[in-house]
C-alpha cells in the first residue's frame, strides 16, 4: 500500500474491549429487539438472526428488508439508551495512544451518531477524530456494504491505498480488503477465513494497543 495518511476506526469492541458490559448489553438488546419484532422467543430470535446476518450483514438491514421495519428511530433508541455507557470502563491509556498517531482519524460505525458521540466523549477521545460516519449517513447500509467504506474514505479524503481500516468483526475487515484496502482485524478470536484471497489484505492484532507496533512495521516495509 501507499504511505499511510488516514485511519478509519470501527468503534464498538475496537476502541474498547469486546468483553465490556456495554458490549454484552448492546448485543442482548439487539437480539431481544429482533425476537420481539418477529414475535418469537429469545432463543429462536437468536437462531434466526444468526442465519439472516449471513445474507444481510446487519440486524437492521434484516429487519428493514425482510420484516419491513419502518420506525428506525425506535430501533436505535432501544439498542442505544442514553445510559448505555454505564457498562463501559474508562481507558486512560487510550487517549495517549490515539494522540500519538499522526494520521487523520475517522470513525465508521453501524450505530447511530449519538451512540458514537456518547462513547467517544465518555472515553475522552472525541476531539481526536475528524469525523464520525454513522449508519444514517450511510443510508442505513452499514459495513460490509462497499458504500459504507467509500463514504468514510470521502470524509477523510483518503483512498484504499493510503487508508487503514480497523474493525473487530472479521466480515467487516474482509469487506474492506475486498475493495483492495488493508484492514486490521482487532480480535483475539481465531480467523475463519485466513486463507481467503482478497485484492487487499487483513492483518490481525489482539487489541488496539498493538496498533503502534504494527504501524511501525508497515512503515518500515513501505
Amino acid at each position: 500500500m501507499s504511505r499511510i495518511k488516514h485511519i478509519i476506526f470501527d468503534l464498538d469492541c475496537t476502541l474498547y474491549p469486546a468483553d465490556s458490559a456495554m458490549s454484552r448489553d448492546i448485543s442482548y438488546r439487539i437480539k431481544k429487539y429482533a425476537a420481539d419484532f418477529w414475535q418469537v422467543d429469545f432463543e429462536e430470535g437468536v437462531r434466526q438472526r444468526k442465519e439472516a446476518i449471513k445474507k444481510h450483514g446487519t440486524t437492521l438491514d434484516w429487519l428493514v428488508e425482510d420484516g419491513g421495519l419502518s420506525d428506525i428511530e425506535d430501533y436505535f433508541a432501544a439498542v442505544h439508551p442514553e445510559n448505555e455507557c454505564d457498562g463501559l470502563a474508562k481507558a486512560p491509556e487510550l487517549r495517549p495512544l490515539l494522540a500519538s498517531l499522526p494520521y487523520n482519524k475517522v470513525i465508521l460505525t453501524n450505530a447511530p451518531y449519538e451512540h458514537a458521540d456518547r462513547v467517544l466523549t465518555f472515553l475522552e477521545v472525541r476531539d481526536l477524530f475528524d469525523a464520525i460516519c454513522d449508519i444514517r449517513q450511510n443510508g442505513l447500509k452499514g459495513k460490509p456494504a462497499a458504500s459504507a467504506y467509500e463514504r468514510a474514505l470521502s470524509l477523510c479524503n483518503g483512498t484504499v491505498q493510503d487508508t487503514l481500516f480497523l474493525d473487530d468483526e472479521e466480515g467487516y475487515a474482509n469487506g474492506y480488503a475486498a475493495l483492495g484496502g488493508t484492514a486490521i482485524l482487532v480480535t483475539k478470536r481465531e480467523r475463519k477465513s485466513a486463507t481467503q484471497a482478497f485484492p487487499g489484505s487483513v492483518i490481525q492484532i489482539p487489541d488496539i494497543y498493538a496498533l503502534p507496533a504494527l504501524l511501525e512495521s508497515i512503515g518500515k516495509a513501505d
